[in-house]
């Protein structure tokens, strides 16, 4: 079977108002960009020529600025799922212009499965080569596994996008694994990180392939700010608490599996954990590694890794292509709902590390809405691990906006964990363990510990004006920061 080779341009013209689109890939790297850079200039065209013109945009989780951000732009997006970080994107769905729903990335194989999206009209899947095989198409992925092998099988029709930029030995890092559909499903048989249970390649109905697109494209990796003096306090507070615990015996002496989130400060505390001497040489177990992982890899600190995308710059994915013979010993990519598996993640005793936007007094998470309605990026994979691990840390800056947002609040304007799944809070004001408390001592917990001090006194207040009750709330106060913020500008402005 020889399948036609076509222009971006000639495969975007292919795709019609009100289908859905789902691609490969996991954040930025990975996902099928060519193609999507010709469909937002034809979006443009269309508007332009007085045509409606969207598209529904499936993921395995973030894209990047070729995808979501342009066509966000062109407007072009009817509806989106699971993820985004991308700020046009963001301003869009804001503006109430696009459907977006924010889903746990570990769900969305499975969502797309039963059925909840309804048809998927197109896949575009970005590969580093193809090989014929009777007739299914085995396509060899990039730098992210996603929900690729649910995607390929559902779609009605697919495109290639052979992405030269990736080295063809990127198929070494790949575990290709899709269960089966319930109630037929079996376990998942990973009891080490870097256990490998699939194959190498995607397997592709070649009768579904319309073509290939030849392209050159680096990935839109994200970089991220150094590492600072708040960063490396939040850093070396994790580290110092974790090998607290294992001195009392809480972790075992082996160490466990660790997760962490994406972004400057997931990276200060792998800087922090790679440091550290009392903390034994480990392995990651996470949906996202990132230049630090393969940092301390490479000085043997880090064992092994497995993860749905390598969400590195260029410069450390070409590092790993050139020294494959060690890498692919080493790293693990996997299908999204295999990353972010509870049956997995609970296996093997993952210690889940993300981010917060802010945590109130009892130890509600909200990581995804400012002021509980203006969508930030997402949940992406935290609640995956975060109710699943075998520890749950959030971590982040007690105040934003040069102080005038207090991170610690009375009350979450949105909670996307809730009390029972957090275990421990870090800000660099230092740790507050949650761990046998109940709500009371955890409020006090995370007032002294974690709160900045300009905003101990009204967080005591706030919580001596609360009365009493197991979880104790003044309702009519409960929202006081947010709506200093809103008002005044300032959460310091707050009144009870």
């Amino acid at each position: 079977m020889i399948y036609a080779k076509l222009t971006a341009a000639e495969a975007a013209a292919m795709i019609q108002n009100d289908e859905t689109v789902a691609l490969s890939g996991f954040t930025p790297n990975g996902v099928a960009k060519a193609v999507f850079r010709e469909l937002s200039k034809r979006a443009l065209h269309e508007h332009a020529e007085g045509r409606p013109f969207k598209v529904g945009i499936i993921t395995g989780a973030s894209t990047g600025q070729s995808v979501e951000g342009d066509m966000a732009a062109a407007n072009a997006i009817k509806f989106r799922t699971p993820f985004s970080t991308n700020k046009d994107f963001r301003e869009h769905v804001n503006a109430g212009e696009i459907d977006f729903e924010d889903m746990h990335l570990g769900h969305v194989a499975e969502r797309l499965r039963r059925g909840f999206y309804g048809e998927i009209d197109w896949a575009i899947i970005e590969v580093s080569g193809f090989m014929q095989a009777g007739s299914t198409c085995r396509g060899y992925l990039t730098s992210a596994g996603g929900v690729v092998p649910t995607i390929v099988r559902m779609a009605k029709h697919v495109i290639l996008e052979l992405n030269t930029f990736h080295s063809p030995q990127s198929r070494l890092l790949h575990d290709v694994y899709e269960p089966a559909r319930c109630p037929h499903r079996l376990p998942i048989l990973i009891n080490q990180v870097t256990d490998r249970i699939g194959k190498e390649f995607v397997e592709i109905d070649g009768h579904k392939i319309v073509g290939v697109v030849e392209c050159c494209i680096p990935e839109e990796a994200r970089s991220f700010k150094p590492v600072d003096e708040v960063t490396s306090r939040m850093g070396n507070f994790v580290a110092d608490f974790l090998v607290s615990d294992l001195k009392r015996g809480l972790l075992p002496k082996e160490f466990l599996p660790v997760q962490s989130g994406v972004g400057v400060i997931s990276n200060a505390v792998l800087e922090a954990l790679g440091h550290h001497p009392g903390i034994p040489n480990f392995s990651v177990y996470t949906e996202v590694v990132q230049d630090a992982v393969i940092k301390h890899m490479k000085n043997g600190k880090i064992i092994d890794a497995s993860c749905s995308s390598l969400t590195v710059t260029n410069e450390t994915l070409m590092d790993i292509y050139s020294n494959m013979d060690f890498f692919y010993r080493h790293v693990v990519i996997r299908p999204s709902e295999i990353s972010n598996s509870p049956e997995v993640i609970r296996r093997l005793g993952v210690i889940a590390m993300n981010t917060a936007m802010e945590c109130d007094i009892y130890g509600h998470e909200n990581s995804s809405h400012v002021c509980g309605s203006q969508l930030m990026n997402g949940i992406g994979g935290s609640c995956d691990y975060e109710r699943n691990g075998y520890l749950s840390i959030f971590t982040m800056p007690s105040t934003t906006k040069d102080g005038r947002i207090s991170t610690i609040v009375p009350m979450c304007s949105h909670v996307d964990s809730t009390e029972h799944d957090v275990d421990v809070i870090v800000t660099e004001q230092g740790v507050a363990d949650l761990r046998g408390k109940g709500p009371q001592r955890r409020a006090i917990e995370i007032i002294e510990n974690c709160a900045h001090p300009d905003y101990r006194p009204l967080l005591r207040e706030y919580l001596r004006k609360a009365g009493c009750g197991h979880e104790p709330h003044c309702l009519p106060s409960a929202l006081a920061f947010h709506e200093a913020y809103l008002t005044k500008g300032d959460m310091r402005l707050a009144s009870f």
